[in-house]
């Protein structure tokens, strides 16, 4: 097991009704700027529980914020903080509010080009507004981590960044809050918190038993439950435990002392931004053929993979492995997650400007070893038609 420091001060208050805890939450002076995306937010009820949990505080509201938080969109919202003086943010919605919102608290404060946070990976960030968040779409784990990734949409880049000035004060997650969801979405937040789970670790053993099991045990709940999350959308139990797999998956828990990829994301990132995908819908297509292309550097804990998640026992080490990248793409496509580029309209002319763009952000050496390269990529895509 490697060195690590982990640290995280997010307050999770989790249950159906935990909403009304906002007002012993936020304190009884803040200025307050509400954030959310579409108007599901409004039609289910889940603003007016939040404006009524908030109580007398000065409140005001800001829409819009995309499946993709967009650098365009999140700067209007900036603006309002400074003309209005608001000093606290309450996100309320999936991992994309909860995203957007963390770089509104950094860019309210920043000093300069708010898009250096991002060019520069957030270690520019010197202050943050506090902030606090209503999940309402398990999936990406935003909300009790310190992770953002925005998109730019006049220069079609989608970049993250990280700070632990960013973290939530405290987040609700209420199951019942799911039920409404589109089943896309779910399918989604399904396949989401699987691979957060798969980049920390499918990489190569490092003697930290601790993880793998956490890790492990997280991923064969998520096959048992994920169906029935569909199947079943007011199964409180079954929303209850994806809502809380989901946050346990991007923590840090998981990750701390142990190689991580990430390498399915930063080129998921690249389809996001040119081509309007889900941010699920790419790391379903690119992670069967990244596995695949990388069998022999991940063989050893593709085969513990294979064994303790999937329970394949019979074969050689290289059967075991290739089995185990057949289930994972079974396993997408059982939630209704297509895993070919064909399947979203794309083709081999796509390619070109996909790698092109991977290049340009930088992403030239990734993987848990900085050995997968901008052609490694082509091939990926290439196997992923």
């Amino acid at each position: 097991m490697q060195d690590f420091s982990f640290y995280n001060p997010t307050r999770i208050e989790f249950g159906a009704g935990k909403i009304a805890t906002i007002d012993q939450l936020v304190p009884t002076n803040a200025k307050v700027l509400v954030l959310y995306g579409g108007e599901s937010a409004k039609r289910n009820g889940t603003l007016d529980e939040v404006t009524a949990a908030l109580g007398d505080r000065q409140v005001q509201l800001f829409g819009g914020i995309e499946p993709n938080p967009s650098f365009e969109t999140l700067m209007e919202a900036v603006q309002k903080v400074r003309e209005q003086k608001l000093d606290y943010l309450l996100a309320v919605g999936g991992g994309s509010v909860i995203d957007g919102t963390k770089f509104v608290a950094a860019a309210a404060l920043h000093e300069g080009d708010a898009w250096d946070i991002l060019l520069q990976g957030g270690q520019n960030i010197t202050a943050a507004l506090p902030f606090g968040s209503v999940l309402t779409l398990p999936a990406t784990g935003s909300e009790m981590n310190k992770g953002s990734v925005i998109t730019r949409k006049s220069l079609q880049a989608k970049l993250p960044f990280m700070s632990e000035l960013v973290f939530p004060q405290f987040s609700i997650l209420d199951p019942v809050k799911t039920y409404t969801l589109p089943t896309r979405q779910i399918a989604n937040g399904v396949v989401d918190a699987f691979m957060h789970v798969i980049e920390q670790y499918l990489t190569y053993p490092a003697n930290a038993p601790v993880q793998d099991r956490f890790a492990e045990g997280l991923l064969q709940t998520l096959t048992e439950i994920g169906p029935k999350a569909l199947a079943n959308p007011e199964d409180y139990q079954t929303r209850a435990s994806l809502m809380w797999t989901a946050t346990l998956a991007l923590n840090g828990l998981i990750g701390a002392g142990v190689p991580q990829d990430w390498a399915t994301h930063m080129l998921g990132h690249e389809l996001t931004a040119l081509h309007g995908l889900d941010h699920a819908q790419t790391l379903a297509i690119i992670l069967p053929e990244m596995l695949r292309q990388r069998k022999t550097a991940k063989l050893g804990k593709l085969v513990q993979y294979a064994e303790r998640v999937w329970n394949i026992t019979e074969g050689s080490d290289d059967e075991k492995a290739e089995a185990a990248i057949e289930r994972t793409r079974d396993f997408f496509e059982s939630v209704g997650v297509k895993t070919r580029l064909s399947d979203y309209d794309l083709g081999a002319e796509h390619i070109d400007t996909i790698i092109d763009s991977l290049t340009q952000h930088g992403m030239t050496a990734l993987g848990e070893h900085g050995d997968v390269t901008p052609e490694h990529c082509r091939q990926i895509l290439l196997a992923s038609l």
